[in-house]
């Protein structure tokens, strides 16, 4: 039989309509940035934000070519590329924690050459796809994740969320959600899956109260510490009392920012996005964010044209969403939206079609690692969720994000191209050969002729 034009580019370059959706977020990327760009355009110049973001574009899409070309099957990826980027990855995720640059009051960078930083986090989310494919591919038990594949899940998950704890909450939940999209393509039962939930939940809550205990215990001994003083020297200064002329209780700062989180989420709970507040310092990002989208309307004002891009902070990559809204309407909002939902949708129809359960769970991981991402920035936007920085997977202003998200896409392409040549070959073999150990069968698998 003639084999179609789909499947002769799908077994050639990997599914046409994944390749389709990373060109239109380039083309969206290129467009949006630059329009988005007007504060850094006066300290850098007209030309040179967008040959930046051109710069980030092109080594991402170097990234692309060559890893659609490589086959994800051979052991030297999986046997030494995943673990060792695992191993590098909390290398820098340590490094980051102690001794990393602060970006919007976090401790978010690896400073590597001069102008030159990684962030970790955007590579801990790769990371933690990468290996759960590998510890869930390892541990299948009759179409079932193994008890031990369960366990070193957790410990992967909790280990790289606590280390990204202090870059940021979001990033946390999203290896979160990550995972246990994983767990169900995986075929973890749904009871082992509300396990790890509750897991998850209890481990956060120790946590919080073990922290709470410690600073306690600490504003004790410095307010024990403030009482000897005033007893030994007789002097006390104005902000060592309160105003009712006794000993104030020493506020202890922890590396976390719980204080920002409890303020985020208080002003987000009492807040209506249809009433206009007075803008401040701590709600400016929200207020000029919905009335970028207010301005927009339907239709939006026109490529260029965004009027609240230059008072908004950030509107090149934490609030670009509300920018492209603003500029290209409701309609605009939800194509892109629409973008990312059909790249989900891609990823779960190449996991159909895949006989085995690494490969499916290296698409699937990939894929929601981008749309829940685009989800997050997203809902953050438009006050679905507090306040909190996040970038638009490949469309927002970032080197190691865009980099990142690019592999991503590489990874996806090179299996979709795989599973595309053994579907279609007319022997018997089920699918790629893989290592011995790696080789357990996709439970959510569909019919061969399915592909066709």
């Amino acid at each position: 039989m003639k084999q179609s034009r789909y499947t002769e580019i799908a077994q050639k370059h990997g599914d046409p309509w994944i390749w389709g959706i990373y060109f239109t977020l380039i083309v969206i990327s290129i467009i949006e940035s630059y329009s988005a760009s007007s504060r850094e355009i006066a300290t850098q110049g007209v030309y040179m934000p967008i040959i930046k973001q051109c710069i980030f574009l092109a080594i991402g899409a170097v990234c692309v070519f060559f890893l659609h070309r490589a086959d994800y099957n051979k052991s030297r990826f999986l046997y030494i590329m995943i673990p060792g980027l695992a191993l590098f990855t909390v290398f820098c995720l340590v490094y980051t924690m102690l001794f990393g640059g602060v970006i919007n009051g976090a401790q978010r960078v690896m400073r590597i050459l001069p102008g030159v930083t990684l962030q970790p986090a955007e590579l801990a989310k790769l990371s933690i796809v990468t290996l759960l494919s590998y510890i869930l591919a390892k541990n299948q038990k009759n179409r079932d994740v193994s008890r031990w594949g369960m366990i070193w899940s957790t410990v992967a998950v909790t280990l790289y969320g606590g280390l990204m704890i202090r870059s940021g909450l979001t990033n946390t939940l999203l290896l979160m959600a990550i995972s246990v999209s994983m767990l169900i393509i995986g075929g973890a039962r749904f009871k082992k899956i509300f396990l790890l939930i509750g897991i998850y939940a209890i481990i956060a809550g120790g946590f919080y109260a073990l922290k709470s205990h410690n600073e306690k215990k600490t504003a004790v001994i410095e307010q024990t510490m403030n009482e000897v003083r005033l007893q030994e020297t007789g002097v006390i200064t104005r902000n060592d009392t309160a105003a009712d002329g006794s000993l104030r209780t020493p506020k202890i700062k922890s590396g976390l920012r719980d204080d920002t989180w409890k303020s985020r989420l208080r002003e987000w709970w009492n807040s209506d996005s249809l009433v206009y507040r007075p803008i401040t310092s701590k709600n400016q990002q929200e207020m000029f964010s919905r009335m970028a989208q207010a301005h927009g309307g339907i239709f939006g004002v026109g490529i260029g044209k965004s009027r609240e891009c230059s008072r908004l902070p950030l509107a090149f990559s934490d609030y670009i969403y509300s920018i492209i809204i603003e500029e290209t309407g409701l309609v605009g909002g939800i194509f892109v939206l629409l973008l990312y939902l059909s790249l989900l949708g891609r990823a779960a129809m190449i996991v159909r079609r895949s006989k085995r359960v690494l490969p499916s769970l290296l698409v699937i991981g990939m894929a929601s690692m981008i749309t829940y991402q685009a989800l997050f920035h997203m809902a953050i936007n438009v006050g679905v969720f507090p306040v909190s920085g996040q970038p638009l997977p490949l469309i927002s202003k970032g080197g190691t994000a865009i980099v990142v998200i690019s592999i991503a896409f590489g990874v996806m392409l090179s299996v979709s191209r795989t599973i595309a040549n053994y579907n279609n070959k007319s022997s018997k073999q089920d699918d790629a050969p893989l290592p011995d150990g790696l080789d357990a069968e996709n439970p959510t698998e569909l019919p061969k002729n399915i592909w066709r």
